[in-house]
């Protein structure tokens, strides 16, 4: 395939495809290939790439994104331990300040749109602070439970998906049903898969009630 006319628009706007900067991807379990052509070369094939702190793969899946996210949220503990939070003269608000600021942000960048296993919970639980890990701490803390924070944030996201007006992309993709044979092996758990019977689960709202609920909130 060729993106000539696609640059030739850009540059009509002021804009210029680096092709050396330039890679494509295609999501999609099997390997395919795909050839784009930008100014008489082909653009490299990739796996994977990172975007704004974003990792895409090209089967879709989020496993290898979390663990970036928990090796980054780890450097950040190494860092601070040594740095800071050993601080005796440190108050126990300061604390928890570069807690809810630094560290937590940083583990679940993103979070909006993973799908919480049991597994993925009980790696992002492990990942916590080890002096906010006791549920007694964190209510004497008042630190809201790290897995209520996400489905809070997650049904959030949900609530302006479902209010977004007609041809919004993001709306779109939410409602979007695919088409075609499904691989052999176990299903997937897609995201609105999961996040309708969170709905469910939190706030009693069956999924094909989801669109009329969010509408009230107009």
């Amino acid at each position: 395939l060729s993106l000539e006319r696609f640059a030739a628009e850009c540059e009509a706007a002021g804009m210029r495809i680096s092709a050396s900067k330039s890679e494509a991807m295609v999501f999609s379990r099997k390997r395919v290939e795909c050839l784009l052509w930008v100014r008489g070369g082909v653009l490299p094939q990739v796996k994977e790439f990172n975007y704004l702190r974003i990792l895409f793969t090209n089967g879709g899946r989020r496993e290898r994104e979390i663990d970036m996210q928990i090796g980054a949220v780890s450097a950040v503990k190494r860092a601070l331990c040594r740095s800071v939070v050993v601080k005796r003269e440190l108050s126990q608000k300061a604390k928890l300040s570069i807690y809810r600021s630094i560290y937590i942000p940083t583990l679940i960048f993103g979070h909006e749109l993973w799908v919480m296993t049991e597994r993925t919970k009980s790696r992002i639980q492990a990942a916590k602070l080890d002096g906010v890990r006791s549920s007694v701490i964190q209510e004497g803390l008042r630190v809201e439970p790290l897995l209520l924070h996400v489905e809070r944030n997650q049904l959030r996201w949900l609530g302006h998906l479902v209010r977004m007006p007609p041809g919004r992309l993001p709306g779109e993709v939410f409602w979007a049903r695919p088409t075609g044979r499904r691989p052999q092996g176990r299903p997937r758990t897609h995201w609105r898969n999961y996040v309708s019977r969170l709905t469910w689960k939190r706030l009693g709202i069956p999924p094909e009630e989801l669109e009329q609920m969010a509408g009230e909130r107009e």
